[in-house]
């Protein structure tokens, strides 16, 4: 069984209520109905319930009924969100009238699902942009606790069995955060390996903090940053199985690891890969995935308190399918 089939799998088997807010988008809406012919989630549509069956017809969709279709317009809950989003956002200046206005916007309107408890998670950006899919998540569902910024995670399927977990690796940040700070990356380090556990199904992850030096070789403020991050991504989860600073190949190779870091449990075992910064983690998969013909899963968003995740506006039904499947995989963790 490969990786994403038994994320599908684990999907089926502890079903979730995942919202895709998205509703009258043709991709998203064939996604949907995919899901729920194969039993994969249950799928909460937001929406006018005749202008989504429209679209359903229209598409030839047969399963579009078995969604939970709400919409913000005449639901009887929009008031209740409403006063839910004034108590959120009050201290920020946000007025009644403005939270009833953006409790129409359905990207809001699903987050204040999720918030209430009605709901498990949420997939948009088919349509909208990244910002317009983590504003309302970071004021509604905000942060996981101990966790102060968003990352992205990568699950990258490679040809190379004898590294990671039998060739599958969990990489991060590949997608939000442009330079963090050693406090940040401590804190992707740690969402980075709990993505390892509740998406890639790793049972023990370890993981591996990168950089251009490998336990001192090289000095540099930039190192010292990874060394410090990983002191603290220890004291953040300190069952976490993780080392630094280590280069790439120290990281993934048994002879290299055992000859550059004597002693590291991580080193030449890891599967889980740190960057240091945004760029070098978005370069190292794109060049991954082009010239070692890997297939590269995600962004997975990390760090919200409840799984909130952004599609590229370019993707394919079937881009839309897995992550489904994979906000699933996430809600149950974060439940």
């Amino acid at each position: 069984m490969t990786l994403l089939e038994k994320i599908i799998a684990r999907a089926k088997a502890n079903k979730q209520r995942i919202v895709l807010p998205e509703s009258l988008e043709e991709r998203t809406l064939t996604a949907a109905d995919k899901a729920l012919a194969d039993d994969l989630a249950e799928i909460i549509l937001i929406g006018s319930r005749e202008e989504i069956f429209n679209l359903a017809n229209k598409l030839n969709l047969k399963n579009i009924e078995k969604a939970t279709i709400i919409d913000p317009a005449t639901s009887e809950k929009t008031e209740e969100y409403a006063q839910l989003l004034f108590e959120l956002r009050k201290k920020k200046g946000m007025t009644i009238e403005e939270a009833r206005k953006l409790t129409q916007n359905p990207l809001y309107f699903g987050c204040l699902i999720i918030k209430s408890g009605d709901a498990d998670g949420q997939i948009s950006g088919a349509l909208s942009t990244t910002g317009d899919t983590l504003r309302p998540a970071l004021q509604i569902i905000k942060c996981a606790p101990g966790i102060s910024c968003v990352s992205g995670a990568m699950l990258m399927i490679t040809q190379t069995p004898q590294y990671g977990e039998e060739g599958v690796l969990v990489i991060g940040d590949v997608a939000v955060t442009p330079m963090p700070d050693a406090n940040q990356l401590a804190q992707i380090a740690v969402c980075t390996a709990q993505t390892a556990k509740s998406v890639a199904g790793f049972a023990n992850p370890r993981v591996a903090m990168l950089s251009f030096s490998t336990k001192g070789s090289a000095k540099h403020e930039v190192v010292d940053k990874v060394v410090e991050a990983t002191r603290l991504a220890k004291e953040l989860a300190p069952s976490l199985k993780i080392d630094g600073e280590l280069q790439a190949d120290a990281a993934l190779v048994p002879s290299v690891g055992q000859k550059k870091a004597p002693g590291s449990d991580i080193a030449g075992k890891a599967n889980v890969l740190v960057f240091p910064c945004l760029e070098v983690g978005n370069i190292a998969y794109k060049l991954v995935q082009r010239l070692g013909n890997a297939d590269a899963i995600g962004p997975i968003l990390q760090g919200i308190a409840r799984p909130v995740n952004d599609l590229s506006r370019g993707c394919s039904v079937d881009d839309i399918y897995k992550m489904i499947a994979i906000t699933a995989c996430q809600a149950m963790d974060a439940k």
